[in-house]
């Protein structure tokens, strides 16, 4: 059978082709089919089998049937590990290439913003983990309202690690009407349960008996003490001309520990585990596949989802705790048909951890006994208080947490006390030297205006009578003003520009002195009062001012309206007292009080000015000539 027969169309194909893909997997041959007509499926098959070829493949021929615009998330595939989550992204940009289908990845470690920024520009296919996506969920940066194909990779998998709760919290936020594909290398009770609430009607394809190992990967074990697992994984490496292995231990501490030991024995050697940052875990994992690193130290973590082509050799440093992991572990290697060869350490305290894994497989792991550090320790493992077995690698793995955490609070303390004896004792000599500094260089800086100061002082003009001075000169601005005395505070002064002959303009009219306002009518002499017969309404002032108080809304015709009239003043009215700047403006409270009307400055009857203007400097240049 081929791949043309399982019903994909020419562009995957294609792509297939180009990955040179010949013949299908029986995963492949068994969930392809039903997965393209729309049917839940339910996979059951060991790691390495085509498990991503056949979810990814009929995503993707589905979904290119239509694209809407704009471009929505359709489909979902969950996985435990950032390693598998970007494993199945490059697989799915090989089985797309001819597609016009957008796809991508997010999970935790790394900065959130280039993610999201791939997740605005419209996606067709998401791969996550499953706690970045309910971050990103939960701040409303994914829409996964418009799912239509739901894939669970490695569900048991996801059960192991804790995750199981984060599923269901992101199945609650899935449409209900959706196609789902479930794969899983084992099938637990707590999958099954999964399984049934989460499948309907589903189409079950189980390429081999559950936990069973693939049969072109060869075993061999190893008894050996803890002490001399490092000096004989080197002696096979070296022996056995490995070029690229894979080696899994139960600790990270551990992982570490191994790798600097490889590294001393001059075998290049990375570690990767939870502890380190994606970025160094990418790094790693891209030097361990371009050959530049020739052993790689994992923890389970890694156990999952790292997928290196022709990768012969895996070894179990430390037997697993779970029997499954042995067989996710040797997974690794034996991938698409190669062969392969897994070599497991077993010291005493591990003999129970190796009944349980041979008792799943249903046969013995064979024995190698000729090596040059066999087992010498036989003593009983330790137990603790409820009779469970102390491991050695746990116990290392916390005495060098504990070690770690007590170095970090000796260096924060110590980072304490620097600060508290810097605030303590203060640069004393710096201060007064910061100080000293601007006083030498002030007496620099007023040198210059000092001497700037002392200017030799300009010759005096001579004074000239005032008739003979005209428009604007150098010097002071009384020299081109008659000198008139200060005027007293108390007294009020009209501007009276034509007091002199010379003749003067605006400006000149505006700086002029003033002359002293004349008294009141009723005291100025009788001569005056005979020439003023003629204005017999001056006793009715009072009576005609009162209504123009009681209306205060009704404002007096502006000056110059009522000076075309022939110039008549107003009868009753007296020259106002009030200094220029109060007399021609309206003045208002601070309260809220409206404005009260202005009287009319009064007029003379001489003929207008050319520089007379309506503005509020008039009354400085205009008065009564009695």
């Amino acid at each position: 059978m081929n791949f043309k027969q399982l019903g994909l169309i020419d562009p995957i194909l294609k792509a297939l082709a180009e990955q040179e893909y010949t013949a299908p997997t029986p995963i492949q041959q068994g969930a392809i089919p039903p997965a393209l007509t729309g049917q839940d499926v339910l996979g059951c098959a060991q790691t390495g089998t085509g498990k991503t070829c056949a979810f990814s493949t009929p995503i993707l021929q589905r979904l290119s049937k239509k694209i809407p615009n704009p471009r929505v998330i359709r489909a979902l595939i969950l996985t435990p590990t950032r390693e598998l989550a970007l494993q199945i992204q490059e697989s799915i940009v090989a089985y797309g290439k001819h597609l016009p289908l957008r796809s991508a990845v997010i999970f935790g470690g790394v900065g959130q913003q280039p993610q999201v920024d791939k997740i605005k520009k419209g996606l067709d296919i998401l791969v996550a983990t499953p706690g970045r996506l309910l971050d990103l969920h939960g701040q409303g940066l994914v829409d996964l309202s418009h799912i239509e194909i739901f894939v669970l990779d490695e569900a048991d998998r996801m059960l192991d690690m804790g995750f199981i709760h984060d599923v269901r919290r992101v199945l609650k936020v899935l449409p209900q009407k959706k196609q789902t594909l479930f794969f899983s290398a084992t099938m637990p009770p707590e999958v099954m349960e999964l399984v049934n609430a989460l499948l309907h009607n589903y189409a079950r394809v189980e390429v081999d008996p559950v936990s069973s190992p693939v049969e072109v990967i060869g075993q061999k074990l190893f008894y050996v003490d803890k002490n001399n697992k490092t000096k004989l994984l080197c002696h096979l490496i070296q022996t056995w001309n490995i070029t690229s292995a894979l080696v899994f231990c139960r600790t990270k501490h551990g992982a570490n520990r191994i790798a600097k030991d490889l590294n001393a024995q001059g075998i290049p050697a990375a570690a990767i585990h939870g502890n380190k940052s994606q970025t160094a875990r990418v790094q790693a994992l891209n030097d361990f596949k371009a050959g530049k690193v020739q052993v790689l130290v994992a923890t389970d973590i890694a156990a999952r989802g790292i997928d290196i082509d022709e990768l012969s050799w895996v070894f179990n440093y430390n037997l697993p705790d779970v029997p499954e992991t042995y067989v996710h572990r040797i997974g690794r290697t034996g991938r698409a048909g190669h062969s392969g060869t897994a070599v497991s350490f077993c010291q005493f305290d591990e003999k129970s951890d190796l009944k349980a894994i041979e008792k799943l497989l249903g046969r013995p792991i064979p024995v190698v006994e000729d090596h040059p550090f066999p087992m010498v320790n036989l003593e009983a493992p330790k137990r603790d208080k409820n009779g469970r077995i102390i491991s050695a690698e746990d116990a290392e793995a916390r005495q060098a947490a504990r070690d770690r955490r007590r170095q970090r609070q000796e260096e924060a303390q110590a980072q304490k006390a620097e600060k508290a004896a810097k605030a303590e004792q203060p640069p004393k000599p710096e201060k007064p030297a910061k100080a000293d500094k601007p006083k030498q260089e002030k007496p620099r800086k007023e040198k210059p205006r000092r001497e700037k100061a002392p200017q030799p002082a300009p010759a005096p003009i001579p004074e000239e009578p005032h008739h003979h001075k005209r428009g604007v000169r150098q010097g002071k601005l009384s020299d081109t003003l008659p000198q008139q005395p200060a005027m007293p505070e108390t007294d009020f002064y009209k501007p009276n520009p034509l007091d002199s002959d010379v003749i003067m303009d605006a400006t000149a009219r505006l700086l002029a002195p003033r002359r002293p306002v004349q008294p009141p009518r009723s005291e100025r002499p009788q001569r005056e009062r005979k020439g003023r017969k003629e204005q017999p309404a001056k006793q009715e002032k009072p009576r005609k001012e009162q209504p123009k108080q009681e209306k205060p809304k009704k404002e007096p015709q502006p000056p110059k309206a009522q000076e075309g009239k022939g110039g008549k003043k107003h009868k009753g009215e007296k020259p106002s007292i009030l200094p220029p700047s109060l007399s021609g403006k309206r003045r208002r409270s601070r309260g809220n009080d409206r404005p009260r009307p202005i009287e009319a400055a009064p007029r003379s009857n001489r003929q207008k000015d050319s520089t007379e203007h309506r503005s509020l400097m008039r009354p400085y240049y205009l008065h009564d000539e009695d």
